[in-house]
């Protein structure tokens, strides 16, 4: 079973960047595919991009797109979300996800969560 450990959230001004980690405990990295959910106070969680288990394939929400882009190092069993161009709307809880098909965008049944961090952007 695929374990993540998030690292990187906090506060930054609107306008500045931030990076996200996940990193996976698991033998098999290349055979989960990884994505980003966020969760405003008081919202439901939303699919922010997801990334295919090679790393060829990304897909991202419109409201981050081309602010943000996903990646991955297999060698590393790390995923990064890297976010530029924050807005004070881009604050929330942001988790990472794995799953061995395709990161369904409704976050829904996926096989592991991180356990989340809050980054807070600043007007």
């Amino acid at each position: 079973q695929v374990q993540l450990v998030e690292s990187g959230g906090g506060l930054v001004q609107a306008g500045g960047s931030l990076r996200r980690s996940c990193a996976a405990s698991v033998r098999t990295f290349s055979s989960y595919a990884m994505g980003w959910f966020r969760q405003a106070q008081g919202k439901a969680r939303d699919f922010v991009a997801r990334i295919s288990w090679g790393g060829t394939s990304t897909y991202y929400a419109d409201s981050v797109k081309g602010r943000f882009t996903i990646s991955r190092d297999n060698d590393k069993n790390t995923s990064y979300l890297q976010m530029n161009s924050l807005k004070p709307e881009d604050t929330a809880v942001y988790y990472c996800a794995a799953d061995r098909r395709l990161i369904r965008t409704t976050g829904e049944t996926l096989d592991a969560w991180g356990q989340g961090t809050l980054v807070t952007v600043s007007s």
